[in-house]
């Protein structure tokens, strides 16, 4: 097990304030990032991954997309599109999901 950096998992301010909200509890990338047990630290909340699973593009649905703090799949293309340059959308495309809960807070609980 692995103390990560959040960054290193969650590359923007947005998804570590969504974390912290609970809003986010996912994040898809490219290969994997961690391992199922590593933990990382978010302003003191301690979150541990809990699976990491080989995907496809073509795999993902909207719930996968709320789970990374949009609305739906669509706005998740259109924020891949953003954050990434010359992203094209392949379905075939190979992605690793992490899954992440938290495991304590700043109050001790």
């Amino acid at each position: 097990m692995t103390e990560l950096d959040p960054d290193t998992l969650l590359p923007s301010p947005r998804m570590r304030t969504q974390a912290l909200e609970g809003e986010v509890s996912q994040i898809h990338r490219g290969h994997a990032y961690a391992e199922e047990g590593d933990t990382f630290t978010v302003e003191g909340e301690q979150f541990e991954v809990t699976s990491i699973t080989e995907r496809r593009l073509g795999d993902l649905t909207d719930e996968d997309a709320k789970k990374e703090g949009v609305p739906d799949l669509e706005a998740y293309r259109k924020l891949l599109e953003r954050a990434h340059d010359d992203f094209e959308w392949h379905d075939e495309s190979e992605i690793v999901r992490h899954r992440f809960e938290r495991v304590s807070d700043s109050t001790g609980d």
